[in-house]
């Protein structure tokens, strides 16, 4: 057996070489056949398939013609399948070799993103050797921003960062901004006869270009869009390869979750901020409301406050007036959490001023009304307010109250609770509307004035029923004789029973002067 290899018009045997013979006959068909060794006798000729020029010769020896045939196409077979294996390691270790740079920027960008949590820190190391590997003039990632719907450039490469805009991800003319809403690479042979519909407004040179889409593959619906990679200007060659293609695409899927750690930490920080931002406002509030010390001063006072955030837009709070009145205003801001809790803090700090400036209840809310109105306007909110103020010497309890309906006397014959009606819209509802008071009887030492916010009365169980304000005048009404303490636990005490939900801020004041 041997093998016989064509090259450049000459038969090069491989292995042994005695120089005493030369096949004749055609090789450079496809078809086997049968030859003649001088002075040896018959043997065979059969191509290796897959290997194109390469000949086995079978014999001669003391098989017939038909046997050796047999043998040698069986034999080119198994030699063919060889050789072609030998080949393909070859060329597959030959491109190794060739993208030596693309495996070590692989790497490189891997380690990089390991260490860092500052993608903009990342992303310029990252472009840098990216550009440098594919030998693109110019480069850029860019960031998708979910909130104004754009592509943020992050990072840059052979241009200024300041000079380069965000682009709309709607934006029909922009290259990037269709790689990233089709989640395809898009080359220059990709926009080709796409017509004139878009101006020519780019400043690179040639027709290389490539934007591939940097996607992020970890959530639950599936590969997400999350920004962009932009080559351009390619030295050499106006063109880029599906190799770069393929690299660019492998770099990209890296980078995709780089870009959400960034956002998740992002995030994280600004909710940390956001809480501690929170936790002062709190602090704040907390200090706004009336001490326990005033409280017991004020005569037998119950109150508590509970919000359904960390912060609330409830208030309430007791301002002596002179020598034996007494003032008291609850309040409700017609929405809840941060915003309502800073326009809370600015009423608080303005009512308690007037509330002592002023002669009567609805003096204090007009002029309240003239310091927050425009806050309130321009925040488009709401809020109740009652502010009564009792006079023992009198027996007169002198109210202004701008539609808060949790607002009560309940007297102490033993009758039912009186609604003390509003005399005025909720403030900041209907501006230039009069603000006017009324007068109740008051029996000091024996009537009770309760004061809730609609957090109680609206609450609701698990099936959706609401607390309601019946149930909740009639256990006041029914333990009146309790101390003004005692008679807020046990509403709450009855609120928790019926619900754990707190979905509304809460507040209860009962007071006996």
């Amino acid at each position: 057996m041997r093998l016989w290899r064509v090259e450049a018009g000459r038969v090069r045997a491989l292995g042994r070489e005695d120089g005493a013979w030369w096949p004749d006959g055609d090789l450079s068909g496809s078809a086997g056949h049968r030859i003649e060794v001088p002075g040896r006798g018959a043997a065979w000729l059969e191509p290796v398939p897959g290997v194109p020029g390469n000949w086995l010769q079978l014999g001669p020896g003391a098989l017939d013609d038909a046997t050796r045939e047999r043998h040698a196409r069986s034999a080119a077979a198994v030699l063919g399948r060889g050789l072609a294996a030998e080949r393909e390691s070859a060329q597959v270790t030959g491109e190794l070799m060739n993208r030596y740079e693309e495996i070590n920027l692989l790497y490189g960008i891997a380690e990089i993103l390991g260490r860092t949590v500052h993608l903009e820190e990342a992303a310029r190391i990252i472009v840098r050797d990216v550009a440098t590997v594919v030998g693109a003039r110019r480069a850029s990632i860019m960031v998708h921003e979910p909130g104004p719907g754009v592509l943020r450039v992050v990072a840059a490469w052979g241009v200024d960062l300041p000079l380069l805009s965000a682009v709309d991800v709607d934006d029909e003319c922009s290259v990037a901004a269709r790689a990233f809403r089709e989640q395809v690479a898009i080359g220059a042979e990709d926009v080709a006869g796409r017509g004139g519909r878009c101006p020519e407004t780019r400043s690179y040179r040639g027709q290389a270009f490539l934007s591939v889409p940097i996607l992020y593959g970890g959530s639950e619906s599936g590969p997400r869009p999350v920004g962009v990679i932009n080559l351009t200007d390619r030295l050499g060659e106006d063109a880029f390869s599906a190799g770069d293609r393929k690299l660019i695409a492998a770099i990209a899927t890296q980078i995709g979750a780089a870009i959400e750690n960034a956002r998740l930490v992002g995030e994280e920080r600004r909710q940390a901020k956001r809480d501690t931002e929170l936790a002062a406002a709190q602090n704040v509030q907390l200090a706004l409301l009336p001490s326990r010390a005033l409280l017991a001063r004020a005569g037998d006072v119950g109150v508590r406050f509970q919000s359904a955030e960390s912060v609330s837009g409830d208030f309430y709070d007791i301002i002596p007036r002179g020598r034996s009145s007494l003032g008291v205003f609850i309040g409700d801001v017609a929405s809840h959490g941060f915003s309502a809790a800073l326009l809370m803090a600015h009423t608080v700090s303005a009512a308690a001023i007037l509330a002592q400036a002023t002669a009567t209840p609805e003096e204090a809310l007009r002029r309240l009304l003239e310091v927050v109105g425009e806050e309130l306007e321009r925040a488009e909110m709401s809020l109740s307010f009652f502010f009564g103020v009792i006079y023992p010497e009198k027996r007169t309890l002198r109210y202004a109250n701008a539609g808060h309906p949790g607002a009560f006397l309940i007297p102490r014959d033993g009758g039912p609770a009186r609604r003390l009606g509003a005399t005025a819209p909720p403030l900041g509802l209907a501006p230039g509307t009069a603000i006017g008071g009324a007068d109740v009887p008051w029996h000091p030492g024996k009537d009770l004035l309760c004061l809730f916010t609609d957090g109680l009365p609206d609450a609701r169980d698990a099936a959706g029923a609401a607390f309601g304000e019946r149930r909740l005048l009639e256990t006041v009404v029914t333990h009146r004789s309790l101390p003004s303490q005692e008679l807020v636990d046990l509403v709450f005490t009855e609120l928790d029973a019926f619900t754990d939900l707190v979905q509304d801020d809460r507040t209860l004041l009962l007071l006996r002067r």
